[in-house]
């Protein structure tokens, strides 16, 4: 099987190509070739035995997606795209990355075809964005999209564009609308939602976070192992059990900021809530403010999809996977 991730170089995507390297087979079959295709060169998961290519490469310019296909892989994960934050901040490199880029895909899926007999699983990941507005506290999978962001219409505007192509028989899609990830490695990145992982990860490792909005936001998570795990599912799910509803929400947690905190305190004690600093921050909580808080996901749990239960868990996932399973000692 030859699998293809876009967006290889985030977050997500390399946690899903280790996975696959590690496992050395995707949905019951042996993967032997992986491409990663990202704006940055991504990097070769460590351990997988077969082909692998790694390039350099930006979907939402034109023709660059049919010289990447040309190899025409069996699944393609679609994760590239820019963050909630920056696709507010600038609405035509937010078009341009998150719509053209599905569209040129698209196209170039299409324009394959043409050359010969295939037919990919495709897999996106959308978003709990392309919800919004005056909404109940807890969403059935059947609610309509609203979204109040300029990333949320856009990942709602994607979703449209997967179903029609698979209704009409050139993908088998599937499109996941992913919960916000704690706790996220590495830096903070610009995505409006970065706070949730931020107040978690830095002070774990004795660090000051600052948190922008009230603690009595809720907000609906899962941990990347948990998102990792949505993926490789959704590569061997018969898709004709969505019965032409190709996206769902992903289970999650529904939690408050402050519950959060509660869990950060029971794990690594009150020194590390103290790092946390409050200093609020209108653009953020104008955003926060337009997001679901809490989802029914039993749709997705009857597919086989699963998430934890306690945030408590999360936080164990981010030390086993980021901290070597021991939180340092603070100060």
């Amino acid at each position: 099987m030859h699998v293809m991730i876009l967006g290889g170089a985030g977050m997500v995507g390399r946690k899903l190509a280790e996975r696959i390297a590690r496992d050395g087979s995707l949905a019951g079959k042996a993967v032997d070739h992986l491409s990663l295709i990202d704006v940055v060169t991504p990097m070769t998961p460590h351990g997988f035995l077969g082909a692998t290519d790694c390039t350099a490469a930006d979907l939402s310019e034109a023709g660059v997606a049919a010289e990447v296909l040309k190899s025409r892989p069996d699944v393609i994960f679609h994760l590239a795209a820019v963050v909630s934050g920056e696709a507010e901040a600038d609405l035509e490199k937010g078009y341009r990355v998150n719509l053209d880029g599905m569209r040129f895909l698209l196209d170039a899926i299409r324009g394959a075809q043409a050359q010969g007999a295939w037919k990919p699983r495709l897999v996106f990941a959308s978003s709990i964005a392309v919800f919004g507005g005056d909404m109940p506290d807890v969403i059935g999978d059947d609610y309509f999209s609203t979204p109040q962001t300029s990333y949320g219409a856009q990942k709602a505007m994607c979703e449209l564009l997967l179903a029609d192509h698979a209704r009409r028989g050139f993908i088998e899609g599937i499109g996941l609308r992913l919960p916000t990830v704690v706790v996220r490695p590495g830096k903070p990145n610009l995505a409006a939602s970065g706070f949730f992982s931020n107040i978690i990860r830095e002070p774990l490792v004795g660090l000051p976070a600052v948190l922008p909005v009230s603690d009595r936001v809720r907000h609906w998570m899962a941990s990347p192992r948990a998102t990792v795990g949505f993926f490789t599912h959704a590569a061997g799910l018969d898709t004709a059990r969505l019965r032409g509803r190709n996206s769902l929400t992903m289970p999650g947690l529904s939690i408050t900021v402050a519950e959060q905190i509660a869990a950060l305190e029971k794990i690594a004690g009150p020194k590390a809530v103290a790092l946390i600093k409050r200093e609020p921050d209108e653009r953020i909580i104008r955003i926060v403010d337009t997001w679901a808080r809490g989802f029914d996901t039993s749709r997705a749990a009857s597919l086989g999809f699963l998430a934890e239960t306690k945030f408590e868990d999360i936080i164990q996932v981010h030390i086993e996977d980021e901290l070597g399973g021991e939180i340092p000692v603070l100060g």
